[in-house]
């Protein structure tokens, strides 16, 4: 269907007042559609809202993916729909243990998945990369209050990475060693969540 196509199909079926160029923003990302706009362009596409969603990240997305209302949301996670609804404009998840735990339910999400909805992953780089060039035992607490994983679990990922790190910058400044001294370890903090969520083993 060309832009055009799909811009009356929302207008006859769904009176949303969508142009063609809209459309196009839409096909290259250049806009994101409204709720009530995803929801309309699944229905003239003859496709469900997750599948228009590649790669969900945000809450929004992935509550529209599950086909679940801003109300329903709230509903399952014990939230008033206003608060549920100004966490999900912000980016910034401020729900208890047990509601973040009925979140992940509702939307079928795994820890890593969780945390990056949620808007923890900021927050966890930073307590990693300290982890990883400081004492790890000091971030043990802070990580596992941070996301649903066993604590022996977040205990033998820190401690690792830790190694790993400390491994790479004495591997680099060794006498003779090839490379700019550091470069190999700045470059595995750059990388450090993928590196943690290899060594807890829970890529979901």
């Amino acid at each position: 269907m060309a832009p055009g196509h799909v811009a009356y199909g929302l207008h006859a079926q769904y009176g949303l007042p969508v142009p063609p160029e809209t459309v196009i923003a839409w096909e290259r990302g250049r806009a994101a559609p409204t709720a009530q706009e995803l929801t309309a362009l699944a229905g003239v596409l003859w496709c469900s809202p997750a599948e228009l969603l590649v790669a969900a990240s945000t809450l929004r997305e992935h509550r529209i993916a599950r086909g679940l209302a801003p109300e329903d949301l709230a509903r399952r996670t014990g939230l008033e729909p206003r608060a549920y609804l100004r966490m999900e404009e912000s980016g910034e998840w401020r729900g208890n243990e047990r509601q973040t735990a009925a979140l992940a339910a509702a939307l079928g999400l795994g820890p890593r998945a969780l945390l990056t909805a949620t808007g923890g992953d900021a927050k966890l780089s930073g307590l990693l990369r300290d982890a990883a060039t400081t004492r790890w035992q000091a971030y043990v607490k802070p990580v596992v209050k941070l996301l649903p994983l066993p604590r022996p679990a977040v205990e033998d990922a820190l401690q690792r990475l830790h190694t790993d790190y400390h491994g790479r910058m004495a591997a680099t400044s060794s006498w003779g060693a090839s490379g700019a001294t550091g470069d190999e370890g700045r470059a595995y903090l750059d990388e450090i969540i993928d590196h943690f969520w290899t060594a807890v083993g829970a890529e979901g």
